[in-house]
């Protein structure tokens, strides 16, 4: 008899079934909406190193690229919905684990439940920008705000602190895991080409190192602006992708990151194919 069959045959087996249909079919629409919004922001910030200092080069800014076009409105809402689709997988990881041997471990749920966390707040903000009631403030006018309420309470240099050195050590993070190419393991590169397999490995090494050096740039003014005592000193994306343009490479170091972050938005996409769920 073929156990497997009955299995899927079953109730239990059938409920899971199409929870798994579910919970793939959300990972592949947030992965996607993902690339989307990085993709988008490279582009911006590479019209900034460039000469158009007008651009907003975040996911405010992005949003805004997308409303102006034809179905700018429709195609808003498929993004919120894609991400809330990235809040749920993330939300079925916490509570049933997720792909790997190591699926299960206390430390991959609380992974998992702080990108659901993140998730969340990033789809509210993109329905909320659909819907006409929010966007109007940049990330840069958000981080200062929240960096300014955090510093006035009782040990609030310390939590802003925390909280810079925990984006820094998360962007090391990222940066590391790109370039050793960790994203392999969860990806079924066995079905692709070797071509492709040299497209996932170059857009995912370039442009996780981008994303994490924005992580550490970003981390690193907030600690700045925990240990100065200066909101004003923290930045959001737009403000850190154009600090790049203020180093001594001038920028081209910009260009570079800039670059890096389209590459990730491929990336993305290149995971909503292949991403084993």
């Amino acid at each position: 008899m073929n156990t497997t069959a009955v299995t899927r045959n079953s109730p239990i087996g059938g409920r899971r079934a199409v929870r798994s249909s579910l919970t793939e079919g959300a990972a592949r629409a947030g992965l996607a909406a993902r690339g989307v919004i990085y993709l988008l922001v490279g582009v911006l910030a590479l019209q900034i190193a460039f000469g158009d200092r007008k651009k907003q080069a975040d996911r405010g800014g992005a949003l805004a690229e997308i409303s102006g076009k034809p179905f700018g409105a429709v195609l808003l809402w498929v993004l919120g919905v894609g991400l809330v689709g990235m809040a749920l997988w993330r939300l079925s990881e916490v509570a049933f684990g997720s792909v790997g041997q190591d699926g299960r471990s206390a430390k991959k749920r609380l992974l998992a439940l702080a990108r659901c966390v993140f998730y969340s707040f990033v789809a509210y903000s993109v329905l909320s920008f659909a819907a006409g009631s929010g966007g109007s403030s940049s990330s840069d006018e958000q981080s200062r705000d929240v960096t300014a309420k955090a510093l006035d309470l009782p040990a609030g240099q310390w939590i802003v602190g925390a909280a810079g050195a925990g984006i820094v050590v998360a962007g090391v993070w990222v940066g590391a895991r790109a370039v050793l190419r960790k994203y392999r393991r969860n990806l079924k590169l066995g079905e692709t080409s070797t071509g492709v397999r040299r497209l996932v490995d170059t857009t995912g090494v370039a442009g996780g190192v981008a994303r994490g050096l924005v992580f550490v740039a970003a981390g690193g003014f907030a600690l700045r602006a925990a240990v100065e005592y200066e909101p004003d000193k923290a930045k959001g994306m737009d403000d850190t992708l154009r600090s790049f343009a203020d180093t001594a490479a001038g920028p081209w170091l910009l260009v570079c990151v800039a670059t890096g972050l389209v590459l990730f938005g491929v990336f993305s996409f290149a995971m909503a194919r292949w991403r084993r769920v």
